[in-house]
């Protein structure tokens, strides 16, 4: 149940930036709203975006943000920018903040309960009256990638799914990344707990949908997320013959700058091809 909604509008200097950076169709040709909505009785802020002038029902987008509490929540600034481009494609996009930030009640789990955050918003989607509900896709980056993995083991009626630099494989390995440092000292685990394995797709891969596509791309000079975590995911794929394209990309970082428009161009011919079909 969507219980806010409100209209995101920028200042004019933020849209000639949107529209240098991404496009002048993902201003002039999309709408981003901020939501609240119901997530198991709590009230968790997100994203909708939608076509201007929406005149059919569109297929529906999840899109999973990546961080950890507040740090990696999107803004109105990104939120137009990231989920009005897939929005401008034909999309309705929803997008969750997952619980406890930005001001939402609860605690984000980084993949526990929170993980009903991104399930959540398909019951929402039965709210806006031009979403296909019955056509569904899911991105994710970062740890967004690892939440898009964890919801492939609940929900398999996904028709397509992409991950950029998602996290595969929690390890509990402070040396690693001090992206995983900073994640210990979030959630002050303890590492003798099942915290990492319980949110380790390469455990629960017997689980995950084999129904649903799934785009990976990585850079290979990610240094918060190491190319690897693709790579290993990729091999259990194969092994359990699940559908899905890996794409590395040289020289590139976690954000993979160097490679904004190849990999936005693989990205929409990915969901074009899945949920668009006739």
């Amino acid at each position: 149940m969507i219980l806010e909604r409100k209209l995101v509008s920028l200042k004019e200097t933020q849209n000639k930036i949107i529209k240098s950076g991404w496009g002048n169709s993902y201003i002039d040709n999309s709408v981003v709203e901020r939501i609240v909505y119901n997530s198991d009785g709590l009230k968790v802020k997100g994203y909708l975006a939608y076509p201007k002038n929406a005149n059919e029902k569109y297929p529906c987008i999840i899109w999973c943000r990546g961080g950890f509490g507040n740090a990696g929540a999107i803004d109105d600034f990104y939120a137009q920018g990231i989920l009005g481009q897939i929005a401008s494609w034909g999309y309705v996009v929803f997008e969750p903040q997952y619980r406890g930030n930005v001001g939402g009640e609860g605690k984000d789990e980084f993949g526990g309960s929170d993980i009903n955050d991104v399930l959540n918003l398909i019951p929402v989607a039965d709210e806006i009256e031009f979403a296909n509900t019955d056509i569904w896709g899911i991105e994710g980056w970062s740890r967004g990638g690892m939440m898009t993995y964890l919801a492939l083991t609940k929900n398999h009626n996904f028709r397509a799914a992409i991950s950029t630099g998602g996290i595969s494989n929690l390890e509990c390995n402070i040396d690693e990344s001090t992206f995983m440092k900073k994640l210990f000292n979030f959630n002050h685990m303890d590492l003798d707990s099942n915290f990492c394995y319980q949110r380790t797709i390469l455990n629960l891969i017997d689980s995950f949908s084999k129904n649903t596509p799934i785009l990976l791309i990585h850079g290979l000079n990610d240094t918060r997320v190491p190319p690897h975590h693709s790579m290993d995911l990729s091999s259990k794929f194969i092994e359990k013959n699940i559908e899905h394209r890996l794409v590395l990309l040289e020289n590139g970082d976690h954000f993979l700058r160097s490679h904004k428009k190849e990999v936005d161009e693989m990205r929409k011919n990915w969901f074009n091809k899945y949920l668009k079909q006739n």
